[in-house]
């Protein structure tokens, strides 16, 4: 009878932007451990992929824990040292229990603490340096906005990486990545990694999978796979440009089980792809006022105002007021905007629906804001911010699930122009059971303004005449020189004049 394999099963995910103030401490992680983890079987996640092929190969999953954060500012350090000691104290009972045969991890790649600015390599260094994990098969998989560092590298088995941003592959990756690791213990052959970064940073306007540069680079990738055999996946990592590391930006890594030379013909083919297009990873957008006096003067259609450089996917709060500010400022009706503002909740946590009452919204924890506004608004409804995703392949289900929490929310009317859905917790405009379980259907409007760079396309491009990318400050600004970096490697495009770009 054959023996049974036994896996051991954890992940860290958090995506850092090192440009707000605030950290990310414990108590902002969902935690997972043991049996509970188990449960994630079914609920669309990263883990739920990783458990269907275990099921399926009648793997013995030995479930430690999961770490999972919005993105938002530096973890504080402590968080990583927390999680470590659950997995170190995993691994040494797993293999205190009988032999184990690989580990499988739900990773992020953009993760930086207080005091560790790569995280993941980090965590596969260390546990390539336990007793019994040297030799260990190490697979995963991670986000396509990862900052894929030589440490990651070098210590993984094989790592694969979501195909599509918006990220609507986050399950199917996992199960593809879990597959593989099916396939080296069935085959017993190990595959190795090689990865290669370009001095090319792009904002997250820029990774768009749907149109170039990302595009023709995933075609690229998916071309390699299919002329070589030996090469088992090629991930294209748009980076994560508001980590301030040395290694953020473009890069490409593959698995493999063939010679390197062919492997790193294979990365340079995407490096020269990338240096082409590089302009494409810099989309042009609207003056506000623009965008506004144009969408007021069409007749019909819902039309989509994409801010983001206040998206929420991306890390920041959430709570920027410019787009409110324009909207009244246009005049703007049948209107729809989600901010996150707790504090105007708790404000409004008496009052009865029809109460009106006056508030200061937005505008308290970006410092590149103007500042909140204060309105005169009437209570629509309260609620306690839970819905379940309409879409089991929206963006945030592959590391959320299909349940997700808004916290204690209230939607208020300004003037009978303006609906503003306000959260407790900052919540991605990736899914429109966001609005409907407030009572708001999207498709009767005619703008909505989504805190988002590209992650909000699945749910609202198909529902809208047309949308307008506009700039305004915050933390995620597309202007990527305007940022303070201080690790970045430079020279780096477009920050720096960069003559030829060549492997870094």
């Amino acid at each position: 009878m054959a023996t049974i394999a036994r896996v051991l099963l954890a992940g860290i995910s958090h995506e850092t932007h090192s440009f707000v103030a605030e950290t990310t401490p414990l108590e902002q992680f969902t935690i997972r451990r043991g049996a509970d983890l188990l449960g994630c079987a079914g609920d669309g996640s990263m883990v739920d992929g990783f458990l269907e092929v275990a099921a399926s190969e009648r793997w013995a999953v030995l479930p430690v824990c999961v770490y999972r954060a919005q993105p938002a500012g530096r973890i504080e350090h402590s968080v990583f040292e927390a999680f470590w000691a659950e997995v170190e104290a995993g691994v040494r009972q797993a293999l205190a229990g009988g032999p184990l045969d690989a580990i499988w991890l739900a990773l992020h790649g953009a993760g930086v603490s207080t005091e560790c600015d790569d995280i993941e390599g980090e965590l596969l260094d260390r546990l390539r340096k336990l007793p019994g994990v040297a030799a260990l098969p190490i697979f995963g998989a991670f986000d396509l906005h990862a900052n894929f560092t030589d440490a990651m590298s070098a210590n993984a088995t094989a790592l694969v990486g979501f195909r599509e941003n918006p990220h609507i592959d986050a399950r199917d990756t996992a199960v593809r990545s879990a597959r593989l690791l099916a396939r080296c213990l069935a085959e017993g052959v190990t595959p190795h990694m090689l990865s290669r970064r370009v001095p090319i940073i792009w904002p997250p306007t820029g990774t768009g999978t749907a149109m170039s540069p990302m595009l023709d680079l995933e075609q690229q990738a998916r071309r390699i796979e299919a002329e070589n055999p030996l090469i088992w996946a090629v991930n294209v990592i748009g980076g994560y440009s508001f980590s301030d590391v040395t290694d953020a930006g473009v890069a490409f890594s593959l698995v493999t089980t063939g010679e390197n030379a062919a492997a790193e013909a294979a990365l340079q083919s995407l490096c020269d792809i990338a240096t082409r297009l590089r302009d494409l990873g810099q989309p042009a957008e609207w003056d506000l006022d623009a965008a506004l006096a144009e969408i007021k003067a069409k007749t019909a259609g819902l039309w989509i105002v994409i801010e983001p450089a206040d998206n929420i996917g991306g890390g920041t709060a959430g709570d920027c007021t410019t787009v409110l500010r324009g909207f009244l400022r246009h005049d703007i009706r049948n209107a729809v905007v989600a901010i996150a503002d707790p504090e105007a909740v708790a404000e409004l946590s008496s009052l009865k629906p029809g109460d009106t009452t006056t508030l200061k919204i937005g505008g308290k924890r970006d410092p590149m804001d103007p500042g909140p506004v204060e309105l005169t608004v009437r209570l629509v409804s309260l609620s306690d911010g839970r819905f379940d995703l309409e879409d089991r392949n929206s963006h945030m289900v592959g590391a959320q699930g299909i349940h997700i929490q808004m916290g204690p929310s209230a939607v208020v009317d300004v003037d009978g122009k303006i609906t503003i859905l306000l959260n407790s917790i900052k919540t991605a405009p990736m899914d429109l059971g966001q609005l409907r379980s407030q009572g708001i259907v999207p498709e009767t409007r005619s703008v909505i303004a989504v805190k988002a760079a590209v992650a909000h396309r699945r749910a609202y491009d198909p529902i809208a005449a047309g949308s307008y990318i506009v700039r305004t400050p915050g933390a995620c600004t597309s202007d990527l020189a305007s940022l303070p970096y201080k690790r970045l490697r430079r020279p780096i495009y477009p920050l720096d004049p960069v003559p030829t770009l060549d492997k870094v």
